[in-house]
């Protein structure tokens, strides 16, 4: 979850609650994004990338009012399916699509097939289209649902939109077999340091649903918040619901046994698994509020409303408490695994400095044992490893490349030697590594919220990483976590910071966007990238062909009314890219910077991005056709300090030819760098504080640049 390098990088959050008056409405214009152009979804801007796509010979299916939905089976999952698509397809179209049960392949139809071949599995398909009509064949109901949202990108853009559309609905003709790399892809709501209610849950399932992510994670249970309503001790949610992050007075910040039933099935018609999560034993500060017995001076708590991690701990220093602590849990887990039908609950089991190793494992004990009793599967944050774990146990692993810096040295990170523990007791692990999956990161430094305590997290970021080495040294060798112990990826949503000006603490003039425009915001695009991370195989992954097909889902996002983030370097419909002005210059993930330096003779280094000032090039249109780069940290320019190898440093500008820049695209939207000697700029590495040099054309992705 939170890494204690977070501490939030503010001494004073430590000790600073504050607490706000939760406004009644809070929701107000999301930040501008360009406007979109009118055009239609490519058939190859499919996201997640099927396993296989071909473009038959033929002419295109085109959708009518006449269409009809033709499943070929009576069984109540499959028919349902196609209503699903019946209803999600009417209010664009303005047609209501009859969905009728078949034994043939009619004419003008969408035809749902669940009596494909056993080996698609349970999530693969086939989809066929053509002039007559468009087949999606699959084992079972769930792959027909997992077609059915490549269906949906297949048509236009404005498919999408939830008001009628005068337009032709078309398909092109495209033959398509998939399925998924990995069975477990999640995302994780943190409804407990910000309450989503039911609604905006379920917008978020079907936001998650439409690029195949088939698991919803939440975290119920924080410091800041209960959001589970458990009978036997209602003071959990008339005390331990009241607050939020920053917010006080909460009435109903919870959900009811009903409310919670609704998730649940409304995630099951998006085949869509709910995990719950009861933290502990630290991040437990609402039910230590709310059962005095869990602390050891029997006493509650004042609730709490800050921003801190490490600041709670279940008693656990003596018999009484230990047992207070185990019947707490049996009657919590044994509630939510009665209301639960997926396999896992999720108990926690980060961040608790505080405790002992023994305190740890009788926690672990407690909370493995009465999860097991209930028939379900122990989930848990990697920090579990430390401890003896049930067979079968389920780990999330939440390390950064920091971690992988230290794998087989004698300094191995607490992250890495808990994996390995977890690992070498057989768990299988889902990724979801704080530097590409955690949605609540920064994009740059202009991101109006979350935090950015493991770096800043633009798309390609999130995109260009392989489950396989997220416990692997850094040249992908040495994986802690064995590839036949993966389960899969989950992109995790905190919500601790979900306000303007994040960086610090909040005032009673900071403006609160809605949950839904926070999610929204912070998810979009980069869910996306990671949902293709779960589902397409990793030879099948290119971060250039992914952000060209990336950028034809900003309309689709605007017809559905998502206010999505236009994050840098990804080719928008409607926007123009023009080289002079400022710029962000990338090679492999890593920015030009001049590492925040205003001294000539300074070399530049590749870098995290982070769109900073350090990394922030102004290029200046000379008379002769080349470019200047001026850093607007220093005021100075880059330039080429000698033959092949030798340094970029930057210096005065002087508009020397040394200091002049031959700026060539290179027709894939990258372009190449070329000193007037006709060197290359170069990476030496995809890694933080490589060189940067003039070196001869090799051919090197090193050599391509973005200029966003």
């Amino acid at each position: 979850m939170r890494t204690s390098r977070l501490r939030l990088r503010l001494a004073v959050l430590a000790a600073v609650t504050l607490v706000l008056p939760l406004p009644a409405a809070v929701s107000q214009a999301a930040p501008k994004r360009p406007a979109p152009s009118a055009p239609s979804a490519a058939p190859t801007a499919l996201i997640p990338k099927p396993v296989s796509q071909l473009t038959v010979k033929g002419q295109k299916f085109t959708l009518t009012s006449r269409t009809r939905i033709a499943v070929l089976s009576k069984k109540a999952p499959a028919v349902a399916v196609g209503t699903y698509l019946s209803k999600t397809l009417a209010p664009a179209t303005g047609y209501s699509l009859p969905v009728v049960k078949d034994k043939r392949v009619p004419k003008n139809a969408i035809v749902l097939d669940p009596n494909g071949p056993k080996e698609l599995g349970a999530e693969g398909y086939t989809l066929l289209s053509g002039k007559q009509r468009v087949v999606v064949k699959a084992h079972g109901a769930e792959g027909l649902f997992r077609g059915v949202q490549t269906l949906r990108q297949l048509l236009p853009a404005a498919v999408e939109s939830g008001t009628r559309q005068s337009r032709a609905w078309t398909v092109p003709p495209v033959k398509i077999s998939d399925g998924p790399r990995y069975g477990y892809r999640g995302v994780m709501l943190d409804v407990a340091r910000r309450f989503f209610t039911v609604s905006q849950v379920k917008r978020y399932i079907d936001q998650a649903a439409a690029y195949k992510m088939n698991t919803l994670h939440l975290h119920l249970t924080d410091d800041q918040g209960w959001r589970i309503a458990i009978d036997e001790i209602p003071d959990l949610t008339k005390i331990g619901a009241s607050t939020q992050s920053g917010h006080t007075g909460g009435t109903d910040w919870y959900y009811t046994a009903e409310d919670y039933k609704e998730i649940v099935s409304y995630a099951k018609s998006r085949f869509m698994t709910v995990v719950p999560e009861i933290d502990g034993p630290g991040h437990t500060w609402s039910a230590l509020a709310s059962v005095p017995k869990l602390n050891c001076d029997d006493k509650a708590r004042t609730p709490y409303t800050g921003f801190d991690v490490g600041v709670s701990l279940y008693c656990l220093s003596d018999a009484q408490h230990t047992a207070n602590m185990t019947d707490f849990l049996k009657t919590v887990i044994k509630a939510v695994a009665d209301l639960t039908p997926g396999p896992y609950i999720h108990v926690g089991g980060d961040e608790t400095p505080q405790a002992t190793p023994e305190q740890y494992a009788t926690y672990v004990k407690a909370a493995s044992e009465t999860t097991t009793a209930q028939k379900k599967t122990v989930m848990g944050w990697h920090q579990l490893g430390q401890a003896e774990l049930p067979a079968g146990s389920l780990m999330q692993y939440w390390g950064e490349e920091d971690d992988r810096e230290t794998i087989g040295t004698s300094k191995e990170s607490e992250k890495i030697r808990f994996a390995r523990d977890g690992a070498a007791q057989k768990a299988k692990f889902v990724m979801s590594p704080s530097d590409h999956a955690y949605l609540d990161m920064k994009y740059d430094v202009s991101t109006p919220y979350g935090l950015s305590w493991s770096g800043y997290v633009p798309v390609q970021r999130s995109y260009e990483w392989d489950p396989t080495t997220a416990t692997a040294k850094l040249d992908g060798t040495g994986s802690v976590v064995p590839a036949d112990q993966i389960a899969g990826v989950e992109a995790a949503l905190w919500a601790d910071r979900a306000y303007e000006g994040s960086n610090a603490l909040p005032t009673p003039a900071t403006r609160w966007p809605s949950a839904t425009e926070y999610a929204e915001y912070m998810s979009f695009p980069r869910l996306p990238a990671l949902a293709e991370v779960g589902w397409t195989p990793q030879a099948g992954r290119d971060w250039k062909n992914f952000r060209q097909r990336l950028a034809q889902h900003g309309p689709r996002w605007t017809a559905a009314g998502i206010g999505y983030h236009p994050a840098p370097g990804i080719p928008w419909p409607g926007t123009v890219k023009t080289v002079e002005g400022a710029h962000s210059v990338v090679t492999g993930g890593k920015a030009l910077d001049n590492r925040g330096s205003t001294s000539d003779g300074t070399a530049m280094v590749l870098y995290a991005p982070n769109r900073g000032s350090n990394q922030t090039w102004t290029f200046t249109k000379q008379s002769d056709g080349t470019y200047t780069l001026t850093n607007k940290t220093s005021g100075k320019c880059a330039q080429a300090s000698g033959g092949a190898g030798t340094a970029i440093v930057q210096r005065a500008c002087n508009s020397e030819a040394a200091q002049r820049w031959k700026v060539t695209e290179r027709g894939d939207g990258d372009y190449t760098l070329a000193s007037t000697g006709g060197l290359l700029l170069t990476g030496a590495s995809a890694t933080n504080g490589a060189a940067v040099t003039v070196q001869e054309n090799t051919g090197s992705p090193l050599q391509s640049w973005s200029i966003d």
